[in-house]
């Protein structure tokens, strides 16, 4: 049966070799290395490519009581590094419910697998539970990106899931820390996150945050604010985009006022005069038309 992980590790099938003595070793060396092994707790160390932040300690604390209870019906996966040490590949919430009981030793499987290997079954194997938040996801995709030089497209054909998919999780690697964090914590949901994606203003972006933990706001309510939000900004770029008219000071407006008087009287003489006004930048400009001959 093909591994679930063979497609990123590009060989990671069993070879098989035409010669029958060379398959037994293989057997035999594999049947070997899965059998379950008791390892010091304090020689086990986290797997530096787990993608889950965040451990929800009930279910840790639940986890430990069944263990205790039931005892480990399934053993972590490590693989052993240089120092004497063993780094958890699968396992890790295992591992901690265990140091919760003060167990000295750890039933486990050591597995002969290299760094890229290791990210690769470690952020896999927690994608495939689904119990991560949506930055933790986020963060599982850009790591297994870069790992395997990956294309969000060619990933999304490896995981067997959207293009769009992938995308929208990694947009939200955008969104300021202490949105992220929030995302982290569960205090606001990935449709909270994605509707924020689309303030630019990262300092309004964190204020909505708390707004939305504030009032409790669903994505709906959240939505309608950002929309009223846009359209007053929207408002006031209008008026500042409008030119302003200069001031007139009281000597500018008493000096309009007489020349308009002058004319009014010339034109009561009975000279059809005209008159042009033009409010330019710096001054009023005053056209003055007489007739040379009286109408």
């Amino acid at each position: 049966m093909r591994s679930p992980f063979s497609r990123f590790f590009g060989g990671g099938e069993k070879l098989v070799s035409e010669k029958k003595g060379e398959i037994e070793t293989e057997e035999k060396e594999k049947k070997h290395s899965e059998e379950v092994v008791k390892i010091p707790i304090d020689q086990i160390v986290p797997n530096r490519y787990q993608p889950r932040t965040v451990f929800d300690e009930e279910k840790i604390e639940e986890l430990s009581r069944t263990i205790h209870t039931h005892g480990v019906i399934q053993p972590i996966v490590v693989r052993r590094l240089d120092d004497n040490r063993y780094e958890i590949i699968a396992g890790e919430r295992r591992y901690r419910a265990i140091k919760k009981l003060n167990w000295t030793e750890v039933p486990a499987i050591v597995r002969d697998l290299n760094d890229k290997e290791t990210a690769s079954i470690a952020l896999i194997e927690n994608l495939q539970r689904e119990e991560l938040t949506a930055i933790e996801e986020a963060l599982a995709y850009q790591q297994l990106i870069e790992i395997h030089h990956l294309t969000q497209e060619a990933l999304a054909q490896r995981l067997g899931k959207g293009q769009s998919t992938i995308a929208n999780k990694l947009r939200l690697l955008k969104l300021p820390q202490y949105v992220q964090d929030a995302i982290l914590r569960r205090e606001i949901t990935e449709r909270h996150a994605r509707a924020l994606i689309s303030i630019k203003d990262e300092e309004m972006q964190i204020k909505l945050v708390d707004l939305i933990k504030e009032n409790d706001w669903n994505v709906r309510q959240l939505e309608e604010y950002i929309q009223q939000l846009t359209k007053e900004n929207e408002n006031e770029e209008g008026k500042k985009a409008r030119p302003k008219r200069k001031a007139i000071s009281k000597d500018i407006r008493i000096a309009l006022n007489t020349i308009k008087q002058s004319l009014s009287m010339v034109s009561k003489s009975g000279i059809n005069i005209k008159t042009e006004e033009e409010d330019t930048e710096d001054y009023y400009l005053i056209t003055v038309k007489i007739p040379k001959k009286k109408s």
